[in-house]
């Protein structure tokens, strides 16, 4: 079985790096997508759906060092369940209304420009060893 989620939407805040204890780079950072429409009165209406993603190795690395708030990206990746519930993490904002995250582990971040970025640059994550290079 086999699934696969693509998210375009706009850094919440600039990416955090860390290391793990056997020295892996990692790095998380959130996406906001937005929806907007018109109601049947008139009215306007909106959505917004917040990602929490994390890339692994030189992904995580690269993501790091251009990424920034406000950055347009396209995210191609596996969704994670929360563990405790299997659904997205819930939680509660200070004006005491509710929320939802979902976490995504990035296979593929493509930079779409906005907030200073060029167009159309692509972090693939490297092929595997003894996995053949496309070209």
């Amino acid at each position: 079985m086999y699934h696969k989620i693509i998210i375009v939407g706009n850094l919440g805040r600039d990416p955090e790096m860390r290391y793990t204890p056997d020295g892996t780079p990692v790095t998380s950072f959130s996406i906001a997508t937005n929806r907007r429409w018109t109601n049947s009165d008139g009215t306007p209406g909106e959505e917004t759906v917040w990602f929490r993603v994390t890339a692994w190795r030189r992904q995580a690395e690269v993501a790091a060092q251009y990424l920034s708030k406000g950055r347009q990206v396209m995210v191609e990746g596996r969704l994670r369940p929360d563990p405790a519930t299997g659904g997205p993490r819930v939680y509660q904002r200070k004006d005491g209304s509710y929320g939802a995250q979902y976490e995504v582990t990035a296979d593929r971040i493509i930079f779409l420009g906005g907030r200073g970025g060029a167009a159309s640059d692509e972090m693939a994550a490297p092929p595997a060893e003894g996995e053949d290079i496309p070209f």
